[in-house]
């Protein structure tokens, strides 16, 4: 079984990337007990992850938005495909060719807004980038070109 932390952080990944688990299924995942599994969905409550649980039959755990941010996790190619993305967006200025339902091809934000988004991208790329493993940076790197 993993230590306490790895195995809060693992409970946390899978409720961020499927919405909904039944009990024994994600207990069996984890490797614990369904008593464990509660100790471990307490400790990420009491982190300020809003988690909430059903009983019975159809009974699972669904993970809820919250009203703020929390620490999100991410994996090796999730991290990547983020700060290749923020790299583009803060490299294009934030402009956009997306298509906005109601609007002809190529739409584009105001002025203000595409700075707002290219700063706020250049912003969270470096925070990504700092806090990533640097056999991650370099990944990031070649993708950007470099």
């Amino acid at each position: 079984m993993a230590n306490t932390s790895s195995r809060t952080l693992r409970l946390l990944s899978l409720l961020q990337n499927h919405r909904y688990w039944p009990g024994p299924e994600l207990a069996g995942r984890l490797g614990v007990s369904a008593r464990t599994l509660r100790r471990d969905v307490d400790r990420l409550r009491e982190l300020g992850y809003p988690v909430e649980a059903h009983r019975g039959v159809d009974g699972g755990l669904p993970a809820s938005s919250g009203a703020a941010l929390p620490p999100l996790v991410v994996d090796d190619e999730e991290a990547v495909a983020l700060a290749v993305g923020l790299h583009l967006a803060a490299a294009s200025g934030g402009r956009t060719a997306a298509v906005q339902p109601g609007k002809r091809r190529g739409w584009r934000p105001a002025a203000t807004a595409e700075a707002t988004i290219a700063e706020a991208s250049a912003r969270a790329l470096a925070k990504v980038t700092q806090v990533m493993p640097s056999r991650l940076r370099r990944r990031v790197e070649s993708g950007r070109g470099r």
